[in-house]
């Protein structure tokens, strides 16, 4: 599908009831008349590496006492997180655009579209899909809401940001081994004065998104 214009989110048609508001918990659902898939990303701002999605769409009862924004929670509450996800979602999907399209289309759209791949990959179609942040192409025929920090207030949308997150950080440790020097295995390709250090001794390696202009003449040694 092809979009043109800058990306947006749009109102929905359909008739959306108001946030619950789940005093020290995330809220369930956003409104309960269909079936929600919370969609999150991961690794949009990193220096290396591919950039991944999920999608969750998990029973209107679930709850964890740990489940928040991956961002907020320790590497082995994620890991933690992740199989119980895995196991009590009606569906989840995960999804990633290389760090070659990255450069090629740019990270918003990548971003984007590795979030309509992970809806694709549902074995159970959504009628509604709740996106974290303010920025979201519209996904076929299924209306969508942004939220900004939607991680924070919807159980769906952590859900999704824990596994795009876990299946993330496994994939630039598999990278790491390949290039060590650069750390991947502790910064997962974010740019931390280590990673920005090992840059400047080695150069850009074949995983670097070069389109993000990481040195001044983008030297690439590898």
């Amino acid at each position: 599908m092809t979009h043109k214009g800058n990306p947006g989110c749009f109102a929905s048609n359909f008739l959306l009831s108001n946030i619950s508001e789940f005093a020290g918990m995330l809220a369930p659902f956003f409104q309960d008349t269909y079936l929600e898939a919370g969609l999150d990303e991961a690794g949009r701002g990193c220096y290396a590496g591919p950039v991944f999605a999920a999608a969750v769409i998990l029973p209107k009862g679930f709850h964890h006492p740990l489940l928040n924004d991956s961002k907020q929670l320790k590497e082995k509450e994620r890991d933690f997180l992740r199989p119980l996800i895995e196991k009590e979602a009606i569906s989840f999907a995960v999804s990633q655009i290389s760090h070659e399209e990255i450069d090629q289309i740019n990270i918003l759209k990548a971003s984007i579209k590795a979030m309509h791949q992970a809806v694709s990959l549902l074995k159970k179609k959504p009628g509604l899909l709740l996106v974290d942040g303010n920025r979201f192409i519209p996904y076929k025929k299924i209306p969508h809401q942004c939220f900004v920090k939607g991680d924070s207030r919807f159980a769906s949308i952590a859900a999704a940001s824990v596994l795009a997150k876990t299946y993330r950080d496994e994939w630039m440790e598999k990278l790491h081994v390949e290039f060590p020097h650069y750390g991947w295995d502790r910064n997962k390709g974010y740019g931390t004065a280590q990673h920005r250090k090992a840059i400047e001794k080695w150069g850009l390696c074949i995983y670097h998104r070069k389109s993000f202009r990481l040195l001044p003449n983008q030297q690439n040694l590898f």
